[in-house]
């Protein structure tokens, strides 16, 4: 009797500590109040503040699950339109559960490293939204496709406006000097453009670049203290 209550007490805890960890994975998509700059959905993707400097952020974020589609071309603007659209169709109901899912922030682009006369692959990702992290609706368009972005911890550099190449290669750029500076080690040949606002927002529009670190980030310990999203 003993050994089948043990049994017992270790199945449910076992449940219990799988249960957390899908709760934790899934808080990372969270209330969009504990974001200041993102305020257009009811979920945003949150991170956990590492330090600050004069010239950047550094976040860390947990692996969360997207819907991507990939589409080669000269400019962001120019495949931006098409892969939003089969992205938007994936969360209105194009996919295997006929499931509409609310629109999430931000929107990222995976941008390439590349000279303005080279094409490149650009992948556009909506987050999904915390209760499709676990089992996401398959998409029925095959260029759509569900991946889990993997944990990271990236330094950001934020810019209002409209986000388009000039004004994002302008702030990566600015940014990879800035690192370059400092010797902070980061993964070259892409980098992360994020948005947040709706198309037909004017102002106040929040958008971001990310580099994703290669090492410990470049911070000093006493950047390290009372900072909050």
């Amino acid at each position: 009797m003993h050994g089948s209550q043990h049994s017992v007490t270790m199945i449910y805890l076992s449940g219990l500590v799988g249960f957390l960890l899908v709760l934790t994975a899934e808080a990372r998509v969270g209330n969009s109040s504990q974001l200041h700059f993102c305020s257009e959905t009811k979920q945003c993707l949150l991170f956990d503040p590492i330090c600050r400097t004069d010239e950047y952020e550094v976040r860390h974020y947990d692996s969360v699950k997207w819907v991507s589609t990939d589409e080669t071309s000269f400019f962001m603007e120019f495949v931006a339109m098409k892969a939003f659209r089969r992205l938007y169709e994936y969360i209105t109901g194009t996919n295997d559960h006929g499931k509409e899912i609310e629109m999430t922030a931000p929107v990222v682009v995976k941008m390439p490293d590349k000279k303005f006369w080279e094409m490149g692959v650009y992948t556009v990702s909506f987050m999904l939204p915390a209760e499709y992290q676990k089992r996401p609706p398959n998409p029925t368009d095959n260029k759509v496709y569900i991946h889990d972005m993997p944990e990271m911890k990236v330094y950001v550099r934020s810019y209002g406006g409209w986000m388009m190449s000039t004004s994002d290669q302008r702030t990566a750029s600015s940014l990879s000097n800035a690192l370059d500076l400092v010797d902070a080690k980061y993964k070259k040949g892409f980098h992360y453009a994020a948005a947040y606002n709706s198309p037909m927002t004017i102002f106040n529009r929040h958008n971001e670049v990310w580099f994703v670190a290669d090492d410990d980030p470049a911070c000093s310990s006493s950047e390290e203290s009372n900072f909050a999203p």
